[in-house]
């Protein structure tokens, strides 16, 4: 949980809507009802709470929180500050395809440096994360000073917010209600065409897109600041898996430089990882002018991306998983086989007994259906003799080996 008012106003008024408000505990003895009722009414007319109704909230993303933790460590820890975090958070959203109430993300930020090698970094650690997950993706990248360029383009600096929000949905519910949703929040017709080459522009190469923004954003000093800075972080980053998309905006308010988001090519469901750099999240807990950029990854769906498109099976039996599992013929066989699984288990063989037993049939497909690459099989014969019945699950091969020789035999075939 995190102080409501540490969350409020972080991620937009869509995201503030998405907090899971906790009421106060014991609200049943204040004397203060008809406060109560008049606070809980106007939380249903608008999305408001009183600190009589309610101070937490459950944290809606890991990063407003890791900022809390900065300010609340700054003499314990040494600048610039890198740090990785895997922990659910939860938002209060209606549940769909790659949507969740609760999720788990993983985060990975540097903060106390300025410079655009940890923008760099953080790029190219995630070409290798999804490489290696064998997922196809491409990292589209953006920055707010340059969605600030086009807040001034319209005459309306002071609503980049409503702008970025708007412009954020383009690619889901397309230019028509992009529009709508402007003219809704006071944007004039006028202002909205000026708009227009941004809508049009279908430029694919970065160098495209940053030609075409030194051009369009020539008069704004902000937004050639941003322009700059996409300019050197493809120098750094190159183009490899890399698209500028000019109109990613990332709906989070604390955002003030280089923005991300990762889409898997191969699979419909939206981004699998966000994120961008914040100059000064941590002023809101009392220590300005800390800057610090970071990504998360959302992990339930990179689960979703591989299961889809087939790779789980194939990521899923790699790790710790188990790599062997001992059949049980009965109590005698059973107590055999756990001291010959104890000595797999301490030479780094993930083992385990099945613990009833029950027909061959049952438990050899208890080992296929958990993907399990070798079962051993120990009856009265082998338990005399000391060579064991080796079966490789993929192939059907069987041997009778010693127990140090099934070992051996195990990790060869892995690597």
């Amino acid at each position: 949980m995190e102080q409501l008012s540490t969350l409020t106003g972080k991620y937009g008024e869509e995201g503030d809507q998405l907090l899971f408000k906790i009421l106060n505990s014991r609200l049943h003895e204040s004397s203060k009802k008809k406060e109560l009722m008049d606070d809980f009414q106007r939380s249903l007319d608008k999305n408001t709470n009183s600190e009589m109704l309610t101070e937490r909230a459950l944290r809606y993303d890991l990063t407003v929180p890791f900022a809390r933790y900065v300010v609340m460590h700054q003499h314990e820890i040494t600048f610039p500050f890198k740090r990785f975090q895997i922990q659910p958070v939860w938002r209060a959203d209606r549940p769909q395809k790659g949507r969740y109430r609760e999720f788990f993300q993983c985060d990975a930020d540097v903060i106390g440096s300025t410079s655009l090698h940890n923008e760099a970094e953080l790029v190219e650690m995630t070409r290798n994360v999804f490489q290696s997950l064998g997922i196809p993706v491409i990292i589209k990248i953006n920055n707010r000073k340059v969605l600030a360029g086009m807040a001034e383009l319209t005459g309306r600096p002071d609503q980049i917010i409503d702008l970025t929000v708007a412009l954020d949905k383009l690619d889901k519910i397309g230019k028509d209600k992009v529009i709508d949703e402007l003219l809704n929040k006071g944007f004039q017709k006028e202002s909205i065409e000026l708009l227009q080459p941004i809508f049009d522009f279908n430029g694919k190469l970065p160098e495209e897109a940053i030609s075409f923004l030194e051009k369009w954003l020539s008069n704004s000093e902000i937004g050639m600041k941003g322009v700059a800075e996409l300019r050197e972080l493809i120098s750094l980053t190159g183009t490899e898996g890399v698209e500028l998309d000019l109109t990613l905006a990332r709906g989070l308010n604390y955002y003030t430089g280089a923005i991300f988001e990762v889409k898997a090519t191969n699979v419909s469901i939206g981004s699998i990882a966000g994120g961008g750099r914040y100059d000064d999240l941590t002023g809101i807990f009392g220590l300005p002018g800390l800057s610090g950029v970071g990504i998360s990854y959302g992990i339930d769906r990179i689960y979703d991306v591989l299961e889809e498109s087939g790779r789980w099976n194939e990521i899923g039996t790699k790790g710790n998983k188990t790599l062997a599992m001992f059949v049980n013929f009965g109590p005698d066989e059973a107590r055999y086989c756990q001291k010959a699984a104890r000595e797999l288990r301490l030479n780094g063989v993930a083992t385990e007994v099945y613990p009833d037993p029950t027909k061959m049939k049952k438990q050899m497909s208890y080992a296929d259906s958990n993907n399990i690459p070798f079962v051993i099989l120990i009856g009265s014969e082998e338990m005399a003799s000391g060579l064991l019945s080796l079966r490789n699950m993929r192939n059907g091969e069987q041997h009778k080996l010693h127990l140090n020789q099934i070992i051996q035999h195990i990790k060869s075939h892995l690597d």
